[in-house]
């Protein structure tokens, strides 16, 4: 994706607001507690919330969280399903929260929309001493054939840069993180991954690839193009061409913590 792209693409989501809340999935509770561990308390915010997918599992596990997302129409989704959540508008640039009012900042598919050179600061500024930041990412396993020919027949749009294991584990290597070089602030960067999946049938795995940023900002044609080979490649395959199907997938983290 070209750098001037991102804007665009990091503001696409509201339009599928409600798509988004049905169809994507939430992440693996292995993941999010692993991503919290070395937190010197339980206060989390959840930064670029969207619908509240990654804050749902944080409520599941007991975890005190507070909801953070700039678009309107993700936010009143996320208002909407988990209306005991704290929910505020804003964005990882301008955070609505005191100094080292959290103990965690986790982002779930959210994290490379940041622009860390303003959100790095931003960050550091709410995270309580001894503070973890840590990004989430739902991946799809590329290491399964069918999975692999899937991202082949969605490449660079209903399948991204981030959006298989290989592929995640090579995008996030990089990711900027705030004051990673400064003394005695974070440590260098953690990844681990975590099973996870989600049953599907071929329409509903096509409406959830039909929420990435690279299809929703496809004009019409195109993207129905696109969508029409996904579903042909489905109903091609033995392992999804027969009704619900479980699609394997991974959570992915990149936690930094204090040193």
């Amino acid at each position: 994706m070209e750098r001037d792209d991102r804007p665009a693409h990091a503001s696409s989501f509201g339009a599928a607001a409600v798509a988004y809340a049905e169809h994507r999935p939430d992440y693996a509770a292995g993941a999010v507690r692993w991503a919290l561990a070395g937190a010197p308390g339980p206060r989390v915010l959840d930064l670029g919330a969207g619908t509240g997918k990654l804050t749902g599992t944080l409520v599941s596990l007991g975890i005190d969280v507070v909801a953070v997302e700039p678009d309107s129409a993700m936010l009143a989704e996320l208002r909407r399903a988990l209306p005991g959540v704290r929910a505020l508008a804003g964005n990882a640039e301008a955070i609505p929260l005191p100094d080292a009012s959290v103990d965690a900042v986790l982002a779930g598919n959210a994290l490379h929309w940041f622009d860390m050179a303003v959100a790095g600061d931003e960050i550091s500024r709410v995270l309580a001493p001894g503070g973890v930041l840590a990004g989430l990412w739902n991946v799809l396993d590329d290491r399964i054939d069918w999975v692999a020919g899937l991202a082949r027949v969605g490449e660079g749009v209903a399948v991204g840069p981030r959006d298989t294991l290989s592929r995640w584990r090579a995008a996030t290597a990089g990711l900027h993180l705030p004051r990673t070089d400064a003394p005695a602030r974070f440590g260098s960067p953690e990844q681990a991954e975590f099973p996870h999946a989600q049953r599907r049938t071929a329409d509903s795995l096509v409406a959830t690839l039909a929420t990435r940023a690279g299809v929703l900002v496809m004009p019409e044609q195109e993207r129905a193009g696109t969508l029409g080979r996904i579903r042909a490649y489905l109903a091609s395959r033995p392992e999804t061409a027969g009704g619900e199907f479980t699609l394997p997938m991974l959570t992915g983290v990149l936690r930094v913590r204090p040193v």
